[in-house]
């Protein structure tokens, strides 16, 4: 297994989103987060992604399938709605996201990060 967790500039997603996950061409996972100048936060989201990523595969939930809601989301994004599209009870990785969620915030409360703040300044991103 070789997984590659990267912090990058917001602007260098794939699309708009602070955590992004796919396997590159040569087998690595790979693990994108925005920049946040927070390394808790930015900590969190990769947690929450590398959990989210492991639980879809053993789903059999294409990473294809994922991306495509996700940018199908984002494209139809009402104006003033911050909700992640993995939320969306309609996601095809609702179940796993909702998962990812809950173990992230546990390690939120370890880590001494106040979830509400979190959350709104996660928000800022979308």
């Amino acid at each position: 297994m070789k997984i590659n967790i990267e912090t990058i500039p917001h602007t260098q997603q794939r699309y708009p989103t602070i955590g992004d996950y796919w396997d590159s061409a040569d087998g690595v996972q790979q693990i994108k987060v925005s920049d946040m100048k927070n390394e808790d936060y930015e900590f969190l989201v990769a947690i929450h992604e590398l959990i989210e990523k492991h639980l879809c595969r053993k789903a059999n939930i294409k990473e294809e399938d994922i991306t495509n809601f996700d940018i199908a989301f984002e494209k139809n994004r009402e104006n003033g709605n911050v909700d992640e599209p993995g939320n969306d009870p309609q996601a095809p990785y609702y179940i796993q996201h909702q998962f990812a969620t809950a173990i992230e915030k546990e390690v939120a409360r370890a880590l001494g990060v106040d979830w509400e703040e979190y959350d709104k300044f996660v928000d800022l991103f979308n």
